[in-house]
């Protein structure tokens, strides 16, 4: 086993992990979103919020440094328009994602509030929901095609 292969497969592992933690952050978000329990979207949020510091956090840390030792190990340089392309749309992902954290994090705490209150979900949830949804696509999306942009290396 190489280096280079090494630090290449961490490098996908990060990419998994990016995608696979904003796929089942979004999905277990939407369905308490969608119960409208407010004791449910609590727990939910504050778990996503977790799961975002500890697996996204950690991979967002991860592919830089690795994606950086590949460029190094094999010489590419940012002339490669796949890869210029990349980080153009992984600093939009970042700025997508930052926001959204911040988003989770009051979410949790209006439905914490609310449930312990019993009363319903104040307006400043549901537009935050709203916000955070459409934060959503095109960070998701970006990354979906950093992905594929990884795989195929297209020469434009």
């Amino acid at each position: 086993m190489t280096v280079y292969f090494l630090v290449k497969y961490l490098h996908l592992i990060g990419a998994i992990v990016i995608l696979g933690t904003g796929a089942g952050i979004a999905f277990f978000m939407l369905m308490a979103h969608r119960s409208g329990d407010a004791t449910f979207i609590a727990r939910t949020a504050a778990t996503v919020v977790i799961a975002d510091m500890v697996f996204t956090l950690t991979a967002v840390i991860l592919q830089p440094v690795s994606g950086g030792l590949l460029m190094m190990l094999s010489s590419t340089s940012l002339a490669e328009r796949w890869l210029f392309i990349s980080l153009v749309l992984y600093a939009l992902a970042g700025l997508c994602w930052i926001p959204v954290i911040f988003m989770q994090i009051e979410m949790r705490d209006l439905a914490s509030a609310t449930a312990a209150s019993r009363q319903p979900l104040p307006p400043r949830y549901f537009a935050l929901f709203r916000r955070w949804f459409w934060y959503g696509i095109p960070g998701f999306g970006s990354v979906m095609i950093i992905l594929w942009l990884m795989i195929a290396k297209p020469e434009f």
